[in-house]
C-alpha cells in the first residue's frame, strides 16, 4: 500500500516538530530576538500591511520582529479565525485589548480593522530547500493567501521557522503555497522558483 503524501506530511511534521520542542527554551527566545535584526533588510515601505503571529508552543515568537517592523512605520496585524476554513487579518494597534483565538494565541477583537496584508509572516511546522511548507495540518494559511492572490494583491510571503524545522523533501500537493522565503535564525534564505 503506498503512502499517501498526506501521511508523509503528517510524519515529516511530527519530526519537525519534536526537534523544535527539544530545542532549550532560553535558546529559542535569545533566537526569536535575533530575528528582529533582518527588519531593515525585509521592511516594505511605510504604512503597508505586515501580518504576523502570535505564537503557540515552540514557535519562534515573532512580536520582536513585528515590533521592530512596526517602528518602520509597517501597519501590523494578527490572524483571526472565524470558522473551521477561514482566517482574516485583524488590526493590532498599541494597547488594544487582546483576546483568545484559540490554540493558546491571542489577537484583536472583532472591533479591529480587517487588512490585507502585503507581507505576510508565515508559520510553519516544516519547510524543505525549494521553499514548500508543511502548515500545522489545517489548511488555514494555503485558503488565505490564494484568496489573497486571487483579489490581485501583490503579496510577499516569508516562512518563520528555526533551522532544526527544514527536511529533505516536502511531497508535492496542488492546493500547496511555496513560500519564496524563509527566515531562520541562520538567516534570509530565498527559493529559486524552478526547484
Amino acid at each position: 500500500m503506498a503512502v499517501t503524501a498526506r501521511e508523509t506530511k503528517r510524519v515529516l511534521r511530527g519530526e519537525a516538530l519534536a526537534r523544535r520542542d527539544a530545542l532549550d527554551p532560553r535558546w529559542r527566545v535569545e533566537a526569536s530576538l535575533g530575528f528582529a535584526a533582518w527588519a531593515e533588510e525585509i521592511a516594505p515601505r511605510p504604512g503597508a500591511v505586515v501580518s504576523g503571529f502570535w505564537p503557540m508552543r515552540s514557535e519562534v515568537d515573532v512580536r520582536p520582529l513585528m515590533a521592530a517592523l512596526g517602528d518602520r512605520g509597517a501597519r501590523l496585524c494578527l490572524p483571526a479565525i472565524l470558522d473551521k476554513t477561514t482566517i482574516v487579518f485583524r488590526e493590532l494597534m498599541r494597547g488594544a485589548p487582546l483576546i483568545d483565538m484559540g490554540f493558546g494565541t491571542q489577537g484583536p477583537g472583532e472591533e479591529a480593522a480587517v487588512l490585507e496584508p502585503e507581507l505576510m509572516l508565515v508559520p510553519l511546522a516544516a519547510f524543505d530547500r525549494r521553499g514548500h511548507r508543511i502548515g500545522y495540518g489545517a489548511g488555514y494559511y494555503d485558503r488565505a493567501i490564494a484568496r489573497i492572490q486571487k483579489n490581485g494583491a501583490a503579496l510577499r510571503l516569508i516562512g518563520i521557522a528555526f533551522d532544526c524545522q527544514e527536511v529533505a523533501r516536502v511531497p508535492d500537493e496542488a492546493h500547496d503555497v511555496v513560500i519564496p522565503e524563509i527566515l531562520t535564525e541562520s538567516g534570509l534564505r530565498r527559493f529559486p522558483p524552478s526547484l
